[in-house]
């Protein structure tokens, strides 16, 4: 038994921000993983011999703040200074790259509308941007800091100026669908501009909630939403992450489950004193921070014996399933795809947003969609030392595809959905399918039980307007604290919410040394 001030859970890289600036304020941290490497989905693995690549294929929602706060470019981080283009494909239209404000290869009036319509966006962006890395209010609060964080919010809407402030609680809980519609002909180029707005989500271009909201959280990262992949790709972020945290102080211990998080009574009437390994050594600590899902932390760890039934119902009730599935591919060389001179960038293969919404409708019953929806890169063109000399990636998120699966997921139907996948991709780059010499595909059931994310949920917890701020992922659990003395919460189930963004992890550190 070993004693310690606190003691992270998991070492994704909201686990690594959060254990980071508690070691830094000067508390004594250790980290344990269950894997043997670090950084979660954002860790590079070898899926084919000689090929190396992660879950998470881009940067976009990390904000500046954290880079500055962990100094990251000490440690070997250096954030590009070009963002990726985003180019929408189709087999009926001509492709369509979007560059920041520009649009290249739209009709006049889509290329016109376009400069306009990120512009807007980046005001509601900015507007909200400082409530992301703040802890949210608890309901009914009404102490000064509280009061002070609303008013903060009601200033910067309403300083936006009047036309721009209704417009924005026009759009806000919008479907993706109806935004892009009223400014946009292109189908292409719509199903490209809902799709950062629905991905990772339970949400199709017609689903009511929050769509917008989430596209808005991904824009006020370091890139503006613009998606980019770091010199030496994710590896790199997740080297100076754990650089960073050697660095202060932070003892991690890898290839190291726990087993369950000890409770004990105290006058207030449970507190957290640590974690049992699985291996049965017990990790004593004054608190517990889990970057674990709420699912995993309270219903597997914590246990529902010390828990209120109506917190535990509520814990069981949060919506999590996982609709991204992700295929890599190891290629001989480089493919060509129609239209490009080269397949740089993100490439959308969404040629409609009806085909992103039938897509929904079959997975939402547990059925494989007829034509999948897929956001494609090549890491290799920006890092190529992560396969063979010569040799290529495909990394590609693909949905909709239920971890439910109706007969289940078994070896035929995983071999017949990547068939399926390098075919659909082979109409979009002729002779891809001549050049695969390995793959994987990943079902969200194989990111669940991987990476131990329930439901293998990007967000760890659906980010629905009755999962979001004070409600994230539900009251009593909102502020990163919980109703266990001791317990916190530092992952993507907390606010704002998933995406390699840090702010739970910045944000749970900092409620834990105000």
């Amino acid at each position: 038994m070993s004693a310690t001030d606190t003691i992270v859970i998991g070492g994704g890289h909201n686990g690594l921000i959060c254990a980071t600036l508690l070691a830094k304020a000067g508390q004594q941290v250790v980290l344990v993983e269950a894997a043997e490497t670090l950084g979660g989905l954002a860790g590079q693995r070898e899926f084919h011999t000689g090929f190396n690549a992660s879950v998470a294929q881009t940067l976009y929602a990390l904000p500046k703040t954290i880079i500055d706060a962990l100094d990251l470019p000490r440690h070997g981080f250096v954030p590009s200074v070009d963002a990726m283009t985003t180019t929408a494909l189709s087999l009926s239209e001509p492709p369509v790259r979007l560059e920041s404000s520009h649009l290249s290869g739209a009709c006049d009036a889509d290329t016109a509308a376009f400069a306009n319509y990120k512009k807007q966006l980046a005001t509601f962006s900015k507007a909200l941007a400082p409530f992301w890395s703040k802890t949210m209010p608890r309901i009914g609060a009404a102490g000064l800091k509280d009061l002070l964080t609303f008013g903060q919010m009601g200033f910067n809407i309403r300083t936006m100026g009047k036309a721009d402030m209704l417009e924005f609680f026009r759009v806000a809980t919008l479907p993706m669908r109806d935004l892009v519609d009223e400014h946009f002909s292109g189908e292409s180029l719509k199903a490209a501009l809902c799709w950062d707005g629905l991905l990772g989500s339970q949400l199709a271009p017609r689903s009511p909630n929050q769509g917008v909201l989430t596209l808005l959280n991904r824009m006020a990262g370091h890139w503006e939403g613009e998606h980019s992949v770091p010199a030496g790709g994710m590896k790199i972020f997740v080297d100076a992450l754990t650089s960073a945290a050697t660095a202060a102080g932070v003892t991690i211990r890898t290839g190291t489950p726990v087993a369950q998080i000890v409770i004990t009574p105290s006058e207030q009437g449970q507190h957290c004193s640590g974690v049992e390994l699985e291996n049965g050594e017990v990790l004593t600590s004054e608190r517990v921070i889990s970057s674990a899902d709420p699912k995993t932390t309270f219903l597997d760890l914590v246990g529902p014996r010390h828990l209120e039934i109506e917190f535990s119902n509520r814990i069981r009730r949060l919506r999590s399933k996982g609709y991204v599935a992700k295929l890599q591919l190891a290629l001989s060389e480089l493919p060509k795809f129609t239209g490009l001179d080269t397949p740089s960038g993100r490439l959308i293969l969404a040629p409609s947003m009806d085909t992103i919404e039938f897509a929904w409708d079959a997975a939402k019953y547990g059925e494989l969609p007829e034509h999948p929806v897929m956001d494609v890169c090549l890491p290799t063109l920006t890092t190529p030392d992560a396969a063979p000399a010569g040799q290529h990636i495909l990394s590609a998120n693909v949905m909709y595809i239920p971890g439910e699966l109706k007969g289940g997921w078994t070896d035929a139907a995983r071999d017949n959905l990547t068939a399926q996948l390098i075919s659909q991709l082979d109409n979009y780059a002729p002779g891809i399918k001549a050049l695969v010499l390995g793959s994987e595909l990943l079902t969200p059931i194989d990111l669940e039980q991987q990476f131990r994310v329930t439901g293998g949920h990007w967000h760890h917890v659906e980010p629905a307007i009755d999962q979001l701020l004070m409600m994230r992922p539900t009251y009593e659990a909102a502020q990163y604290a919980t109703p266990i003395e001791g317990l916190y919460l530092c992952g993507s189930g907390s606010h704002p919410a998933g995406d390699i963004s840090g702010n739970p992890g910045r944000n749970a550190a900092r409620e834990i040394l105000s």
